[in-house]
């Protein structure tokens, strides 16, 4: 056994308890949304309703609320930290985040036009959130293609289109009718309400399509981490992988952004604090995809049970990650 091997192992081991430690924080959370609420269902009753039995009371509650909430917002959230981490580490910059770089906001300027411009709801809405996020990140691409893709010019270019399409946001709330309005406003803060089960299959699909996709190639997102030249002296084509790893994880982002809203900061949160669990040992994907769905389920519950008033999903994420992203722009300025 060589000694980069040995050196190895206790990393692997550390790493493979993280993630062993992050899906029983994930299953607990689901048990604890399953539980809790304005009535407390016991672990009996939950099992009794999941097996067929009908109860009075208990088996709307987890039908119809609680077990959906609880799926989708496992689902959104492992899509959000997932996309998000795979962009991070393609652009080795943790400020490469889909909701940073106005994939987000582009899903949000299409669904709030399919709300107040053409009166639309429901799944055209979602279908309008997808094409937008698609389609920024579309122009994000060629906008930032000068014989490759460089991080700095990307992120800028998303930046900028972000400016761009948040006036636009911006302009059609001004015109919007009170009873379109109010739904565009609930869809943009990043909502879990009236969620119904239904809605946990496109999300499912994404990451079985897209999902594993970027997983399996974590290892060549990690090689492109110590720079382009060592990855084309191992054989890998830049630009095809470039090219997968954006479809995917916008794919992943969009999808979720059409079902929940933006939820704010997953997708830039996740891929940061599971590769704070892992010390940066091997992929942050599989981590950053748990680390999500935690995020988003802790942030639910806080919002519904823990605060005077009952708050959105995207309004308790985005009180928690702006402090984070000032805290790491003032140290990363001061390391420059």
């Amino acid at each position: 056994m060589t000694t980069a091997s040995l050196s190895s192992a206790p990393a692997d081991r550390r790493r493979s308890r993280i993630i062993v430690a992050l899906v029983t924080a994930v299953m607990s959370g689901v048990a604890i949304t399953l539980m809790l609420g304005q009535s407390y269902l016991s672990p009996a009753t939950i099992l009794a309703v999941f097996s067929g039995e009908h109860i009075a009371g208990a088996s709307f509650t987890l039908w119809e609320l609680r077990a959906p909430r609880a799926l989708v917002a496992v689902l959104s959230g492992a899509c959000f930290g997932l996309g998000g981490a795979a962009f991070q580490t393609m652009l080795r910059n943790p400020l490469a985040s889909p909701d940073v770089i106005g994939i987000s906001t582009g899903a949000s300027a299409c669904a709030v036009f399919a709300i107040i411009g053409l009166s639309l709801s429901g799944a055209l809405v979602s279908l309008m959130a997808i094409i937008g996020g698609l389609g920024v990140a579309l122009c994000i691409y060629l906008l930032s293609w000068r014989k490759g893709i460089a991080d700095t010019r990307l992120i800028l270019v998303g930046i900028g289109l972000s400016a761009m399409l948040q006036s636009a946001i911006a302009y059609l709330l001004t015109q919007a009718p009170a009873w379109s309005l109010q739904e565009a406003l609930r869809w943009m803060a990043g909502s879990l309400n009236s969620v119904h089960l239904a809605q946990g299959l496109p999300l499912l699909l994404a990451l079985a399509l897209l999902g594993i996709p970027l997983l399996c190639l974590a290892r060549h997102l990690e090689v492109m981490r110590m720079g382009d030249d060592v990855a084309r002296g191992l054989g890998i084509r830049l630009s095809l992988l470039r090219l997968v790893v954006v479809v995917a994880a916008v794919g992943l982002v969009a999808f979720a952004t059409a079902v929940t809203g933006p939820i704010a900061f997953v997708a830039f949160l996740s891929g940061p604090i599971a590769a704070r669990l892992i010390q940066h040992q091997g992929s942050v994907l599989l981590p950053a995809m748990l680390v999500g769905a935690l995020l988003v389920l802790a942030a639910d519950f806080i919002g519904q049970h823990l605060l005077p008033a009952r708050y959105p999903v995207g309004i308790v994420t985005g009180v928690l990650g702006a402090p984070y992203l000032l805290t790491f722009l003032v140290r990363d300025n001061r390391h420059k």
